[in-house]
């Protein structure tokens, strides 16, 4: 991270960019912390989108996050299925909803 750079990207994002056994990301630090910024805002924005779609469609809190991700991973997606994936865990976060099942499932 540059000293002009405070930004603080967690680990959890940083996964996506590192293969195992890997010490450095995959992608420069730059485009890292753009894509970090990308999907913070998203999870942030949603937060407004997930209330409304459960308060409407009296859908309980898994679903509306199926429905976030499947609405991240569309045809129109600006953001990778493991960017989405990470968007909706953070969205349930902010949420303070129950992570989602496949998040939290064992392999």
């Amino acid at each position: 991270m540059s000293e002009g750079n405070q930004l603080l990207i967690p680990a959890t994002f940083l996964a996506l960019y590192m293969a195992p056994g890997a010490h450095k990301p995959s992608a420069p630090q730059a485009h890292v912390a753009a894509h970090y910024e990308l999907c913070e805002d998203l999870a942030q924005m949603l937060t407004g989108t997930a209330t409304e779609l459960q308060l409407r469609s009296d859908a309980d809190s898994a679903q509306v996050l199926q429905r976030c991700l499947d609405g991240l991973c569309g045809p129109e997606a600006v953001i990778d299925e493991g960017q989405a994936r990470w968007v909706v865990c953070r969205l349930a976060e902010l949420m303070q909803w129950p992570a989602p099942a496949w998040q939290t499932a064992v392999p």
